[in-house]
């Protein structure tokens, strides 16, 4: 008997079923995962869940919520902390095209507020990541910010009008102020004032569950 090749042929059957099996898991997960339609949340910080466990941010609780509603979508949460509207329109194509989200929810522009950068500009930016979503076939939620006063009443004023005026252009959806569940909460907040703590998440998972609910 030719033992070399006996090896050989038992070698190649154990490649093969590993092959077969690896596809059936590969296509089990792809069926696992088109089961439910992906739900795209593209932040910055405020939905990264700075200063707190990932899995605690309020897309994750979102995720949750959604389900306990009967309406499960699979929270795909590509935030990053510190991010801008430039910064968002460049990472947003590839997004799209790997994630393939059915609902897009845009939660950017704090960042160029907070560095007073052009609402004009912020605009562009978050009327073009817009535009590439609905292109691509998603539904766009929009979540809006407010600067404190002291950026000067004409900025803040037309930092805000910035998204219920892109909601309407757009025809998407709104949410006008991602922190209004916990802004009259001082201790819902990390110690700079800006970033709620793992605590205050929930409260806004559900405000943009329900917010979302005529996109889904």
């Amino acid at each position: 008997m030719d033992m070399g090749n006996q090896m050989g042929k038992v070698w190649v059957r154990a490649v093969l079923q590993l092959m077969a099996f690896c596809g059936v898991a590969l296509l089990g997960g792809q069926a696992m995962a088109a089961g439910k339609p992906v739900l795209l949340v593209f932040g910055d910080s405020l939905s990264a869940g700075y200063g707190i466990a990932a899995n605690q941010a309020w897309p994750v609780r979102l995720e949750t919520e959604l389900a306990r509603g009967g309406k499960p979508y699979t929270v795909v949460n590509a935030s990053v902390s510190g991010e801008t509207t430039d910064g968002g329109l460049t990472r947003f194509p590839q997004a799209l095209k790997i994630h393939k989200p059915k609902l897009v929810i845009i939660e950017l522009g704090a960042n160029d507020g907070l560095r007073g950068l052009p609402v004009a500009k912020a605009k562009s930016n978050l009327g073009a990541m817009i535009a590439a979503a609905q292109k691509a076939g998603a539904r766009v939620h929009l979540v809006g910010m407010q600067m404190p006063p002291n950026y000067g009443p004409d900025y803040t004023r037309d930092f805000a009008a910035m998204y219920p005026a892109l909601a309407k252009q757009y025809r998407a959806g709104l949410t006008p102020f991602l922190l209004a569940p916990v802004i009259k909460r001082p201790d819902w907040f990390q110690p700079d004032q800006l970033h709620p703590v793992a605590e205050a998440q929930p409260a806004i998972a559900a405000m943009i569950a329900k917010d979302i609910a005529p996109l889904l």
